[in-house]
């Protein structure tokens, strides 16, 4: 059976069967074709191309295949080319040829093109609650660890002390706008191509509007052309994905690091760890590596389907078969992907102990230090250039900022050209606030600002994350 069969003689060569079949991949787009094809036959009976039993006939069939696909027990004929031929020829098993007459006013071009997007909004919306459910992954481990001091970096170099809630609270960001990203993909992607025929147009007085709404698009395509060729929604989809993948590489990179004993700072349960066939004494975090390197594939992803697009001239190319492998596949790496992660970092045990020794290396405090300075009056290139004279002198003395003496502060400000800096110096109280400005804890609270690390604000930006993910 060959949708196409009437121009032509003889048989189609094996092999060119074999490479223009898609049936293996579109295949799951049979729910989302079966759901285009309930909505095209009302409208066609609203046109009045068929008739309230033929109506009621094709949707009784098309009821029986749903059933069939949802329970698995379609068979798949792979000499019937993709989904929808296969669809078409089992409802003519069902009721007889009365299943010819659904393709009226129909092409597979617009067909496809309205399977796609209907799969691409139901995928979209799975993947959202995904999201949420990393982030509220990491809002868990942020209330319930989040008090302990990690130190910050930049460069990969110690830089300030900030909380763990502060840091964990940068990847629901990060999330956040992966869902908006999504949602906006999903809001240009509902708009019904059906009706649109190959590229001109339907031949038939069809409400587009009407099919378009019961199938819970918002509008219809507006130009018939553009309707059968666009790839734009998938290439959307797939590059909100593939941000998204970047930034869940980005944090298993981070738990992959933490999780060295070098560092200490966490510990992931065994159920999120592997070993080595060689090495008794591994424990690998193989679950972030893995993400780590998907995220590849999804960028390759995204990568490719711009380079199948590039060169299309209008309109549909038999090329677009190509579109379904990299979504399909991207959708479920994503899936799994944020799935793991949230379990992973359900299951991390965090130890403060080593975050905080690590927090007091480098002397992450001296910005809070240079920050005291100035709320004394001293301008901050002067304070900046002083607390990097304290600095110095503490690493000879290998010692902390925290422990350094009042004779060795009261020099720093000796040998300063500010006259507000050198006033300060029979302060009495000046080389106790410095003290405290360089402990963790004080550096930490310092940076009281909406979006800042201090406690308060990681609280209330906690509290909004929570109600923000409904938990």
């Amino acid at each position: 059976m060959r949708l196409w069969g009437g121009r032509f003689s003889g048989d189609t060569d094996e092999r060119v069967a074999a490479f223009t079949r898609s049936v293996e991949v579109d295949a799951a787009l049979a729910q989302d074709d079966l759901a285009g094809s309930v909505a095209h036959v009302r409208g066609l009976g609203r046109a009045g191309l068929l008739t309230d039993d033929q109506v009621a006939r094709l949707l009784a069939g098309i009821e029986q295949l749903r059933d069939d696909v949802a329970a698995g027990t379609l068979r798949w004929d792979l000499r019937l080319e993709d989904v929808h031929l296969n669809l078409e020829a089992a409802l003519e098993e069902r009721i007889g040829p009365l299943a010819r007459r659904l393709h009226t006013g129909r092409s597979r071009n617009d067909q496809v093109a309205t399977d796609l997007r209907l799969w691409l909004r139901r995928t979209i919306d799975s993947l959202d609650a995904a999201m949420v459910g990393m982030e509220r992954a990491l809002v868990g481990l942020a209330e319930r660890d989040g008090e302990a001091i990690l130190p910050g970096s930049t460069h990969i170099q110690p830089a300030q002390p900030v909380l763990l809630a502060h840091h964990l609270l940068a990847y629901v960001e990060m999330l956040e706008r992966d869902r908006g990203r999504l949602a906006d993909a999903r809001r240009r992607a509902n708009v019904s191509p059906l009706g649109s025929g190959a590229l001109a147009g339907a031949g038939y007085p069809l409400d587009r509007a009407a099919v378009a709404a019961e199938l819970g698009f918002d509008g219809v395509t507006a130009n018939s052309i553009d309707a059968v060729s666009d790839r734009d929604f998938a290439v959307e989809f797939l590059a909100a994905a593939a941000l998204c993948m970047v930034h869940l590489s980005r944090l298993a990179e981070e738990i992959t690091w933490w999780s060295n004993p070098r560092f200490g700072f966490v510990r992931p349960a065994d159920a999120f760890s592997t070993g080595s066939s060689m090495m008794p004494n591994k424990k690998n975090p193989d679950p972030a590596e893995l993400v780590r390197g998907r995220a590849a594939r999804v960028v390759g992803a995204l990568a490719g389907l711009l380079a199948l697009l590039k060169g299309l001239p209008l309109a549909y190319q038999r090329d677009l078969q190509e579109d379904k492998p990299p979504l399909f596949e991207t959708a479920a790496t994503l899936e799994a992907s944020l799935d793991v992660m949230a379990g992973l970092v359900g299951s991390l045990t965090v130890n403060a102990e080593r975050m905080r020794l690590a927090a007091a290396e480098g002397y992450t405090t001296a910005t809070a230090v240079a920050d005291a300075l100035v709320r004394r009056g001293v301008a901050f290139r002067t304070a900046h250039h002083l607390v990097g004279t304290l600095v110095a002198e503490a690493e000879r003395g290998g010692i902390g900022l925290d422990a350094l003496p009042d004779a060795t502060i009261a020099a720093a400000l000796a040998d300063a050209t500010d006259s507000i800096a050198a006033a300060l110096i029979g302060d009495p109280t000046l080389p106790g606030e410095l003290r405290a400005a360089a402990g963790l804890e004080g550096a930490v609270a310092s940076c009281d600002v909406v979006g800042g690390t201090a406690p308060g604000r990681v609280r209330a930006a906690l509290a909004a994350a929570r109600e923000r993910l409904g938990a």
